[in-house]
């Protein structure tokens, strides 16, 4: 049976919908085409865009600063998923067992997603650079220094968040499951690598892709921590496309260029992870 509203939403959804999707046209794909054009361009402006083809592209690879920084990301990403998907699994996992204070923690490890990168960055730089002054180095002493560094911040901010999805998808588990393989004989051990975890898929996915996205994302945090010193070895990739295009003049098309190829990077990525995960799932 269909009711009055419903009809009257049938009737008018184009008025509904209408206001969202011309937001999303102004908002996101406009810039993004313009972006793309922009990128075979050399300009100030946009009024004074001059077509030159290819020529910004062959500057980007070129580019020992952008291959470094492209580097840098990557393995920064790559560790950084793995150890936050891991500890936050682990603290998730110990926080649905039976535990004291348990929704305490909860609220202390979710904090520190609500402060800010910019800030934390700051109050990073702070703790870690009061530590490493017993050994008269600093953060931007060393590009490695400033790495581990990002590492921990990165870790720290965002192992609470990612705890938060792992507690919902693990209190989403069949229970009859888990006590068939306890009834079974499994072990604990057995019972976590090979029931709770394949299960527990569909929210590894949303937690790696997540981390993924996230690390090669990383901007006001390598700003306000390190600010890519010392002499651009802790750059990421955001910060350095941030520098070319608005710290080298006459580089404003080569750092559209590199906004460019870095969404085709990320994208690719965040596909490729996607679709490994998502195997996994139909696997389990």
């Amino acid at each position: 049976m269909v009711t009055m509203t419903g009809k009257s939403v049938r009737r008018w959804w184009v008025l509904f919908a209408l206001p969202t999707f011309a937001a999303f046209i102004i908002g996101f794909v406009a810039p993004f085409v313009i972006g793309i054009y922009l990128s075979f361009t050399k300009f100030t402006t946009i009024t004074d865009a001059r077509w030159v083809g290819f020529k910004n592209y062959s500057g980007v690879f070129s580019d020992p600063t952008f291959v470094h920084a492209l580097v840098f990301t990557v393995l920064f990403t790559v560790i950084t998923t793995v150890l936050i998907n891991v500890f936050a699994f682990f603290v998730a996992y110990m926080f649905t067992r039976m535990m004291r204070g348990a929704n305490l923690f909860r609220g202390v490890f979710f904090m520190p997603n609500l402060i800010g990168g910019i800030i934390l960055g700051y109050i990073w730089q702070l703790l870690l650079n009061g530590v490493l002054s017993h050994w008269g180095v600093s953060l931007t002493y060393k590009g490695t220094y400033g790495f581990i560094g990002l590492v921990i911040l990165m870790c720290w901010q965002q192992i609470g968040y990612m705890m938060v999805i792992y507690i919902a998808g693990l209190q989403s588990l069949p229970g009859d499951v888990i006590e068939a393989a306890q009834v079974d004989g499994a072990s604990a051990p057995q019972t976590l690598f090979r029931v709770t975890i394949p299960l527990m898929m569909p929210s590894i996915t949303v937690c790696s892709f997540l981390t993924v996205t996230n690390g090669f994302k990383l901007f006001d945090q390598n700003l306000a921590l390190t600010n890519g010193a010392p002499s651009n070895t802790s750059e990421m990739l955001a910060l350095n496309i941030y520098r070319t295009f608005y710290g080298r003049i006459g580089f404003e098309g080569v750092g559209q260029a590199k906004a460019v190829m870095f969404f085709i990077i990320v994208a690719g990525i965040a596909v490729i992870q996607n679709l490994l995960t998502t195997s996994r799932e139909v696997q389990a």
